[in-house]
């Protein structure tokens, strides 16, 4: 659940033409039957009980929680042998991987950055499983400084947090195997492109911040004790690696003392070398904030704040001025200075004052850049260091604008923009005329123009208005039959943007409809629209998703028999709590690496520090009982007819494990009504889903897109495409 930031859009290309729309027979919806009796594995069931205030809960597939033992093994294989064997007879699964590799694949090159004599991007000639970094010196050719394709023989090793020193000479960058958040550190000299030294291991949940040409800070945890895709990881430390010396030689910079006990922990310095700053924090929102000034050999950390009660962070500095981002006394964000030697709270000056609408904010070019969402739309405005706005940013439509940050100096930022049915062309931004110019166009094929992208406002249970967008092909007949997927996500201040993306492109083409719902625990609105969907408001998340999905039928976008509904991780959640509580509102359902057992989720992993989202069951009586009435695993009801189901997990998911995933699947394939499939889909040697390879991603839409339509009765794709290669 920790928040990170995409460093790259990645859009692609269909070439595409010529339609057939087969028409689909005029009856009650033709849903295959699945007989689950003699086909799907048993899973055995075990007699854990736990007491919560004097309330027994019974947890009879605790056994899936063991990721090391041969029965969850066995379990595992014997459930993708039922899933794939039901897969490949969906008449148009191939169909569906050609559309996503027609949509895939054409050249993607990132906005460029300079480091040191190099001017750097990324780039994947199209069906690559990762982007391969180039570099350039002045208008040579472009050169391979990292691929990471060849890290792996089956592209399962990522890479990620590639960081320079500021004259560019050294590097730094982080690998991840089979997805897992447990990640190894390589240190390489960029002449050369070889490594140093040995690499660091065992790192987590963690930045890599250069001071000079020295050594770097970095965080992790210690090892777990038995599994470490499951034990728990409670306590973060922040480490200073000098070059040349043992991983072992670390110093211990923060953490490690119950004094200074936290889950997260990050550490930067600033661009000039003169600060450390350290933000240390319990759960995902909220953090302390430190400086340390290292000029001064003997200096201690100073403290900026000793609470969790807001997200502050400190932009940049100009000598001993400090600029921070905070929501503290602002829930919608604002920026403010304040000098390093005194830097606590009272002495904060407003530079650029919290608004009606989020503000998120980055630098480049010694200028602000603040970026506002209205209604989840950007808008964008300039600001000089003292505050004053110097414009209004023009942007080329009704979307996403991603980018304008950069070095200090830099004449000249970059940004894309995007929306559902707009591939992203990537813009240059003259700081100081204010001129923008395409700098890349898209190289997608997929006709914008052909589709409809539209922003309604629907009421709540409890009155709120609340934001969707509704995405389709021009023509749609509002009929109540069109094959219709309902996204959402709900929590930890996470705000759903309209992004254009290849696998929503391949159900739009086929003749889907894509609606995406901004309720509540989201940040779309600020701390308030959060707060209002956490702990003891969790049911607020689900009301405003289940107030969505009524809205798409009572406007015949939809009908139950042809709404799926479909999130991940926190979003897995939401799928698990709606399909339980209204199973008639939906077809299908599709929960992806979900947080689907809430009374045991804080004893896995860092688990523990998405408390602040959803309370725990220990927490007290009254949240317990709130956690217990609708935690997914634990409300599954015998002989209920349940939507047809594609659980979806990875077995080497360290941050949401998979044994909710198996839990939630046995509870539904020993109580469900098996009329309809219940089945799982555990994806081997791959995490929560970062770095995803990308012929693992076609397979996996293809077969979440394929049991999607062939539940709601199609013998054949609704929308036919053929393509031009």
């Amino acid at each position: 659940m920790i928040k990170k930031t995409l460093a790259c859009a990645i859009v692609v290309a269909l070439a595409g033409c010529g339609e057939s729309t087969p028409t689909k027979t005029e009856q009650t919806v033709k849903t295959p039957v699945f007989n689950g009796a003699g086909t799907q594995p048993e899973a055995k069931k075990g007699s854990p009980v736990d007491e919560y205030f004097g309330e027994k809960v019974a947890d009879p597939y605790r056994w899936l929680e063991d990721d090391m033992s041969d029965e969850t093994a066995q379990w595992v294989k014997a459930e993708n042998d039922v899933t794939f064997s039901y897969l490949k007879n969906i008449p148009y699964r191939d169909e569906l991987k050609t559309t996503l590799e027609k949509l895939m694949n054409y050249e993607k090159v990132t906005a460029p950055f300079k480091e040191g004599e190099y001017t750097y991007f990324y780039k994947n000639d199209g069906l690559q499983n990762q982007y391969v970094v180039y570099r350039k010196k002045g208008d040579s050719e472009a050169e391979v400084f990292l691929d990471p394709n060849t890290f792996s023989s089956d592209g399962t090793t990522s890479m990620s947090g590639l960081t320079f020193t500021e004259d560019g000479t050294l590097a730094a960058y982080q690998i991840s195997e089979g997805g897992s958040d447990w990640r190894k550190i390589i240190i390489i000299d960029t002449a050369t492109k070889q490594p140093i030294e040995e690499a660091l291991v065992d790192v987590k949940f963690s930045g890599i911040s250069w001071l000079g040409n020295e050594g770097f800070y970095y965080s992790s945890y210690d090892k777990p004790k038995g599994s470490e895709l499951s034990a728990k990881t409670d306590q973060h430390k922040v480490y200073y690696h000098k070059l040349g010396t043992a991983q072992a030689d670390d110093q211990l910079v923060y953490g490690g003392t119950e004094a200074q006990k936290h889950r997260y922990i990050g550490a930067d310095v600033t661009r000039d070398n003169r600060y450390l700053i350290i933000a240390a924090s319990t759960s995902t929102s909220g953090n302390k904030l430190f400086i340390k000034d290292l000029t001064k050999p003997d200096s201690t950390l100073v403290t900026i704040l000793d609470n969790t009660d807001s997200d502050t962070s400190i932009i940049d500095n100009d000598g001993s001025k400090l600029y921070l981002g905070t929501n503290l006394n602002a829930p919608n964000m604002r920026v403010v200075t304040v000098d390093a030697a005194d830097p606590s709270p009272e002495n904060w000056q407003d530079l650029i004052p919290e608004t009606d609408n989020v503000l998120s904010i980055s630098k480049g070019g010694d200028y602000f850049f603040a970026k506002y969402m209205v209604d989840a739309i950007s808008q964008v405005k300039q600001y000089d260091k003292s505050g004053k706005l110097v414009r209004d940013i023009s942007l080329p439509g009704v979307g996403t604008a991603y980018g304008f940050s950069g070095k200090h100096d830099a004449e000249t930022l970059y940004y894309s923009f995007t929306n559902y049915t707009t591939p992203g062309n990537t813009y240059s931004f003259d700081v100081e005329s204010g001129k923008s110019d395409v700098y890349r166009k898209s190289g997608a094929k997929f006709n914008s123009e052909e589709y409809i992208s539209e922003q309604v406002f629907y009421t709540s249970k409890d009155g709120t208005k609340v934001p969707m967008i509704i995405s389709y092909k021009k023509g749609t007949e509002l009929n109540g039959k069109n094959p219709t997927i309902l996204y959402g996500y709900g929590g930890f201040n996470v705000s759903l943007t309209p992004s254009y993306s290849p696998t929503i492109a391949a159900w739009l083409e086929h003749g889907g409809v894509y609606a995406v719902a901004n309720i509540r625990g989201g940040g779309e609105y600020g701390k308030e629209w959060h707060v209002n969907g956490t702990q003891l408001k969790k049911q607020n998340v689900f009301d405003d998703f289940i107030a969505a999905a009524e809205y798409l039928n009572e406007k015949q976008y939809s009908s139950p028999d042809y709404l799926a509904v479909r999130g991940g991780s926190n979003g897995g959640l939401l799928v698990g709590a709606v399909m339980t509580q209204r199973p008639e509102l939906f077809k299908v359902a599709l929960p992806a690496v979900g947080v689907l057992d809430m009374l045991r989720y804080h004893t896995f992993t860092a688990g523990a520090g998405w408390a602040y989202d959803y309370g725990t069951s220990e927490q007290s009586k009254e949240m317990f009982e709130y956690l217990k009435g609708y935690t997914p695993v634990h409300n599954v009801k015998e002989g209920v007819s349940y939507p047809a189901t594609l659980v979806t997990t990875g077995d080497h998911d360290d941050r949401v494990v998979p044994a909710h995933s198996f839990k939630f699947a046995a509870e539904l394939q020993e109580k469900g009504a098996n009329q309809n499939p219940y089945l799982i889909r555990i994806e081997t040697n791959a995490g929560h889903g970062a770095g995803t390879p990308v012929s693992k991603t076609i397979e996996q839409y293809a077969d979440i897109f394929g049991f999607t339509l062939y539940n709601m009765g199609y013998d054949e794709l609704p929308v036919k495409k053929q393509f031009k290669d």
